[in-house]
């Protein structure tokens, strides 16, 4: 009986351990939309699955305590930027980007519209009562040739002209394409990598593409193969995120209503395999790149 109970005690003492093991620190969520269907005002439910006060709850009691937002349609984002209290005492910073869609059937005809520029440039002008608008997207480009559209150019270059970042969701292909319509060919333009390489490119294509691009960075929500056993990562994206802890940032893309009300999971995996990496590269991934990038202070204890 006594080396029965000794048994339970170690697996318990184990599993304290592992949980303990779990990154405890801030999160910076880089890839956050608030979109039409989630509802972006206070309403009584059915009529709105996810107001303000539920998802700035999701982030609280998550440790989330900056986000990029980015919404469909901007409305989303502004409505976020606006609610200052709200955010203020839920410990959140929202960092605004102008996303390139009005509607749905934008995400398939942007990077040939040129009304979408005019768009771009009249939220750029207004900004949000957070600030000023600090980058583009996220968009999609399911063909890769569609970098080379009139608007993903034009777009290309006033980004950089302006310091924007862009968040895009692309192939490796479109990564080399996007770059070169830069005027610095990619040398000076902050590109964030939506889901880094989710189309099924292998983890050393993404090393040449970090090397040959110093200011792209990965974000990595959506991104089968990344975890393995037991929630960490899996041994090829271990050893890239420790050769480039300065390079990669986490995401909720709560692009459904599901992923608002998987939110606490998303996070939990997170903080799963950020505890598995030292201490040091998990407070930068899991923060610190992003607070550098958009110039966000560092959170009270």
């Amino acid at each position: 009986m006594w080396r029965a109970v000794t048994s339970l005690g170690l697996l318990a003492g184990a599993f304290a351990s592992a949980a303990a093991a779990d990154y405890t620190g801030p999160l910076f969520d880089a890839h956050l939309h608030y979109n039409n269907e989630a509802c972006t005002h206070d309403m009584p439910a059915p009529g709105c699955p996810h107001p303000m006060t539920d998802v700035l709850e999701r982030m609280q009691r998550n440790g989330v305590r900056a986000i990029v937002a980015n919404s469909r349609p901007n409305d989303g984002t502004k409505a976020l930027a606006s609610a200052r209290e709200q955010t203020r005492q839920a410990g959140v910073t929202v960092v605004p980007f102008v996303r390139l869609y009005r509607d749905r059937a934008d995400y398939n005809n942007w990077f040939r519209d040129p009304t979408i520029v005019e768009m771009v440039n009249a939220e750029l002008q207004r900004g949000t009562p957070a600030g000023p608008y600090r980058g583009l997207g996220e968009f999609h480009l399911y063909d890769s040739a569609n970098a080379n559209g009139p608007v993903a150019k034009q777009l290309m270059a006033l980004a950089e002209e302006k310091g924007l970042a862009i968040l895009a969701h692309v192939d490796d292909a479109a990564i080399d394409l996007l770059m070169a319509n830069t005027p610095s060919k990619g040398r000076k333009s902050l590109l964030i990598w939506a889901h880094t390489g989710i189309g099924g490119t292998p983890v050393a294509r993404v090393d040449e593409l970090f090397a040959r691009y110093p200011l792209l960075v990965g974000e990595l929500s959506y991104r089968p193969g990344l975890t393995c056993a037991d929630g960490q990562l899996c041994p090829e994206w271990r050893s890239l995120l420790l050769k480039y802890p300065d390079r990669f940032l986490i995401g909720s893309d709560t692009w459904i209503n599901q992923r608002w009300q998987y939110y606490d999971d998303l996070m939990r995996g997170y903080r799963t395999w950020l505890g598995g990496l030292p201490g040091d590269v998990a407070r930068r991934i899991a923060w610190d790149n992003g607070a550098r990038l958009f110039g966000v202070a560092s959170p009270n204890p």
